[in-house]
C-alpha cells in the first residue's frame, strides 16, 4: 500500500497563520491609536505654546505701560511740586 501525500493546509499551519494575522492587526491597531495620541498631544502642545508665546508679548507690553505711567506719575508729581508756591508752607 501506498501512502497518500496530502498536499494542502493542514489544522496547525491555519491556526499558526491566524495567531500570526492575530498578532500583526493587534500591533497594528496599537501603533496607529498611539501614532494618533501622540499627533494629538503634539497639536495640544503646540495650541499652549502659542498661547504662552501670546501671553509673554502681553506681558512685555503691560510691563512697558506699567513703567510708562511709573515715569509719568513721577515727572508728573516733580512737576507738580515746582508748580506750587513755595510760601505756601511757611504760612501759620
Amino acid at each position: 500500500m501506498k501512502k497518500r501525500n496530502l498536499r494542502g493546509i493542514t489544522l496547525g499551519t491555519l491556526s499558526i497563520a491566524l495567531i500570526a494575522m492575530t498578532i500583526v492587526v493587534m500591533l497594528a491597531v496599537v501603533k496607529i491609536y498611539l501614532s494618533n495620541r501622540i499627533y494629538y498631544e503634539s497639536r495640544k502642545i503646540n495650541n499652549l505654546a502659542s498661547e504662552v508665546a501670546a501671553l509673554r508679548e502681553e506681558h512685555s507690553i503691560l510691563q512697558m505701560n506699567v513703567e510708562r505711567l511709573k515715569y509719568k506719575s513721577e515727572v508728573t508729581d516733580t512737576i507738580f511740586t515746582m508748580d506750587s508756591d513755595p510760601d505756601e508752607g511757611d504760612q501759620p
